[in-house]
């Protein structure tokens, strides 16, 4: 559907083959245009109301031009063999743009109804706009006054043509690049629709997992960005000074940073795979076998990749960084490895120079996936926890090497999550048996067993707060309606944020619990 200039006439394009219009002021139907071949699935205003014109497509790939007056079809456009999914008018109204999922976009006179240019785009292109006239846009590649206009569509990127030679001019480039360092249609990355908002000299964009881009013009810089949906949450973590930021992992390969003041967003690009966030800096494991490690700017708030890892050779399951210092950081992976990652001293470079981490270490440490690994508070041991349904302790303290120094033994199941007490020589496991499980780092017996359901954080959606000394469960947090896969307190431990399999993020206040 879609409204004429005047805001008073609404045209609707049904399943049924006709187009109605409406009068939005009397409430009642002025026309009822039939001819078209199939659904009606465009349906467009020439933007001189005068003319009282309408062009509309459906499933022949043809666009009717329709005169009001008469309610006839006056002509069929035919350029398009796929569908015709936006169409853009010049000021004057002499000129027309189409784009079509056939990747190419026409240019019409519509004094002659001729094709004066075919412009192939090489990607399905959801929409079109022209840039304004009498603008200067040569920061984008624009140096003549031709007609210029921008496209949306399966690549995920905004790129500037011009009409008269058929030229891509500007290519937008995402904050960060496929890991691959190849360009390819990306389904989750396409973009769906394209609006122009002349008011504020901007341009929205709606992505294929439903986020709101709004670029600003003439720089076609990234103003704002809103979440629509986010799908499964994997995994949350705060972030920034004085945890000002949470970063959230979901069933998609970007990262999503929330400001927690003004909940405003920032999208992550450059893994291929699902990327659950570790650690204050931003450490992402990866199903591609990478690990990628961002940064925030403590002033500007914004995030960029700083380091990438990449000799597992299965999916990264977990990965912590030290805790006195940033020196390393450690990976467990779905090829029963752990590797000590050593970080370099400066992190500040700019993300083209990106840094290449190094291997300190590999160890062969579980039979089956490692679920998650834990460095303790004084950075001499590491924890792994592993679907062979045992966690071990090893010491950090030898260069080039990794060694064993006991197994934790007891859980019936893959255990899911390994933590080390800031207060006690005590490790904590959680498994998919049920049972939260306290262990001694001396003899490595089990001090105290909890919990009654399988625990990934909270399979039942309850989140539970226990006082260890007593074994008692304290209070239980009800906001979700599906898993709990993510779970994180701030470093003031006022503050408490979980992720669910039900599309929500839940910030809690510990005080209030």
């Amino acid at each position: 559907m879609t409204f004429d200039s005047t805001s008073t006439l609404l045209a609707t394009g049904g399943c049924d083959s006709t187009i109605k219009i409406w009068d939005v002021v009397k409430q009642y139907c002025t026309h009822n245009l039939k001819g078209s071949s199939g659904v009606v699935h465009l349906v467009q205003f020439h933007p001189d109301i005068s003319r009282l014109q309408l062009f509309s497509s459906s499933l022949d790939c043809g666009i009717r031009l329709w005169d009001l007056r008469s309610s006839q079809c006056v002509c069929v456009l035919q350029s398009h063999y796929s569908t015709v999914t936006s169409l853009c008018f010049s000021p004057d109204g002499g000129t027309m743009v189409s784009s079509g999922r056939d990747k190419i976009c026409t240019v019409w006179d519509l004094e002659t109804k001729k094709v004066k240019r075919t412009v192939p785009v090489y990607e399905a292109v959801e929409g079109v706009v022209l840039l304004p006239e009498n603008e200067d846009f040569s920061q984008i590649g624009v140096k003549s006054r031709d007609l210029h206009f921008i496209t949306a569509g399966s690549k995920g990127v905004l790129r500037v043509w011009e009409a008269s030679t058929a030229r891509c001019v500007y290519t937008q480039t995402l904050p960060s690049t496929p890991v691959s360092g190849e360009e390819k249609d990306d389904d989750s990355l396409s973009l769906t629709c394209l609006l122009h908002l002349p008011s504020s000299s901007r341009l929205a964009t709606v992505t294929a997992e439903h986020n709101i881009l709004l670029y600003q013009l003439p720089a076609l810089s990234t103003q704002q960005q809103f979440v629509g949906y986010s799908d499964e949450v994997l995994d949350v973590k705060f972030l920034g000074k004085g945890d000002s930021h949470i970063v959230v992992a979901t069933n998609s390969c970007q990262l999503k940073v929330f400001e927690l003041l003004t909940n405003s967003c920032q999208i992550l690009y450059g893994h291929t795979g699902k990327s659950p966030p570790e650690g204050s800096m931003c450490l992402c494991k990866n199903t591609d076998g990478s690990v990628r490690i961002w940064k925030i700017d403590s002033d500007s708030g914004k995030v960029r990749c700083v380091a990438l890892g990449s000799t597992h050779a299965n999916a990264v399951g977990s990965i912590t960084c030290s805790r006195m210092k940033a020196s390393f950081v450690v990976s467990g992976s779905q090829d029963c490895t752990v590797k000590v990652w050593d970080l370099p001293p400066d992190l500040s470079k700019t993300e083209a120079d990106m840094c290449q981490l190094t291997v300190r270490a590999t160890e062969k440490a579980h039979d089956k996936d490692i679920n998650s690994v834990a460095v303790s508070p004084n950075d001499k041991l590491l924890a792994s926890g592993s679907q062979d349904r045992t966690a071990k302790l090893w010491s950090l303290a030898g260069e080039g090497s990794i060694g064993l120094l006991g197994v934790f033994r007891g859980h019936r199941r893959g255990i899911w999550a390994v933590c080390f007490s800031p207060i006690d020589q005590v490790l904590a496991t959680s498994s998919a048996d049920g049972t939260t499980k306290l262990w001694s780092l001396q003899d490595f017996s089990c001090l105290k067993v909890g919990h009654n359901t399988r625990v990934f954080y909270g399979s039942d959606g309850l989140v539970k707060l226990w006082t260890i000394k007593t074994n008692e469960c304290v209070k239980t947090l009800d906001a979700h309606q599906d898993k709990v896969w993510g779970l994180h307190t701030n470093r003031k431990d006022d503050k408490m944020v979980t992720g669910s399999a039900d599309s929500t993020i839940t910030v809690w206040m510990v005080s209030g619990i």
